[in-house]
């Protein structure tokens, strides 16, 4: 009688090491740049995160492999203990925060991703809830949300950001076309009250010897304002200076980096922390000198980077996190995003389910009407 041949099938492996997740750097990088190319999936923005953020925590990457061993889906989770509502649970959480800007699954074919990822997390009893951080409208955890729903799994969806972008033309010319005349007269008018002050300069830095120094002048202009008032700053918590000063070092190096300063006779009075990436400039962190609050010198430089990026044949100016009046100044489209939210199938999970997305919301609203 002939042997059967045995065919091998795609695969779920789980790597919980930082080792094997560094091993995963080419495939991994490989990956994002044949599926949504976004900067924030990589795999060096990831590994900076975590070695920051979460360096002691247990990972949870999910990864599928097809049938000849070649990486087509990675879902970089992390395990930690948190509460909802004052109850202890055990949450999968994806590897992001405020700082990531978004997060999503990569996957060649998402929906096959989603079915098999969740399949691998219904036989795992070690979990309460999912948690899906900033994932973008459109993008793929939402297969994953789908899938969930159509398995009976509870689930919610919280919107979390609008983040303003604009598409840039071929012209800086065509761009200024789209802006409302008010607006235009207001810049005109408040650069030339700056210019009354000093000699105006704009500085782009890529990298260099010189980038620790222009990173500290960023960090200190930033901290400077309202985010130091508040502790909110990049150079105020150590994990938060350390990712974003290593985020520069390797962003200068793959030649990502575009911090852009507006000086006024030598010093800095706003900046702009951003990167490049798929023929798109993000801003991550803006800050400006409040004493020239009159002189709006943050808008002053968002006119420059903005006629800068045309100049480079960028296509896109992101102005990633929430929105907000100042962004609107530039563009009325936005990018939604939402935290999501996968309960395990047992009574502990359906029950956080309700408490956070019915009688959470439910309670809330009631209070709210008697405050009226």
């Amino acid at each position: 009688m002939e042997a059967r041949k045995l065919i091998p099938s795609p695969s779920v492996q789980e790597v919980s090491d930082r080792a094997g997740f560094m091993a995963l750097a080419p495939e991994w990088n490989a990956l994002v740049e044949a599926t949504s190319n976004e900067l924030f999936y990589r795999h060096e923005f990831l590994r900076t995160w975590i070695d920051n953020f979460e360096p002691s925590a247990r990972l949870r990457v999910l990864t599928l492999r097809d049938a000849e061993g070649n990486l087509t889906a990675a879902l970089p989770l992390l395990e930690e203990r948190t509460t909802m509502y004052g109850l202890p649970l055990r949450q999968l959480s994806g590897t992001a925060n405020p700082h990531s800007c978004r997060f999503d699954l990569i996957a060649q074919d998402p929906e096959a991703a989603a079915a098999m990822f969740l399949a691998w997390l219904r036989v795992d009893t070690s979990w309460d809830v999912l948690r899906l951080t900033d994932v973008p409208e459109g993008g793929a955890g939402w297969l994953l949300l789908e899938e969930a729903r159509s398995s009976g799994l509870s689930t919610g969806t919280w919107e979390s950001l609008q983040s303003p972008y604009v598409p840039l033309p071929a012209t800086r010319e065509a761009f200024q076309d789209t802006l409302q005349a008010r607006f235009k007269a207001n810049c005109r008018r408040r650069r030339k009250k700056l210019e009354e002050k000093g000699r105006i300069e704009l500085e782009r830095v890529d990298g260099g010897l010189e980038l620790e120094s222009k990173l500290e002048e960023g960090f200190a202009l930033e901290q400077s304002g309202w985010k130091g008032q508040r502790g909110t700053a990049m150079a105020q918590d150590g994990r938060t200076r350390g990712f974003y000063t290593e985020l520069a070092r390797d962003a200068a190096y793959a030649g990502r980096l575009s911090l852009y300063f507006l000086r006024l006779g030598g010093r800095p009075v706003a900046f702009q922390y951003g990167l490049t990436y798929g023929g798109r400039y993000l801003l991550l962190k803006p800050g400006y000198d409040e004493g020239l609050k009159e002189c709006s010198p943050g808008q002053l430089l968002t006119d420059e980077v903005l006629a800068d990026c045309i100049s480079r044949g960028l296509r896109e100016f992101d102005f990633l996190g929430p929105d907000m009046v100042w962004k609107r100044d530039w563009t009325d489209k936005v990018r939604r995003h939402a935290w999501l939210f996968i309960f395990n199938d047992s009574r502990f999970g359906r029950a956080l389910c309700a408490a956070k997305f019915r009688w959470g919301p439910a309670v809330k609203e009631v209070v709210a009407r008697w405050k009226k």
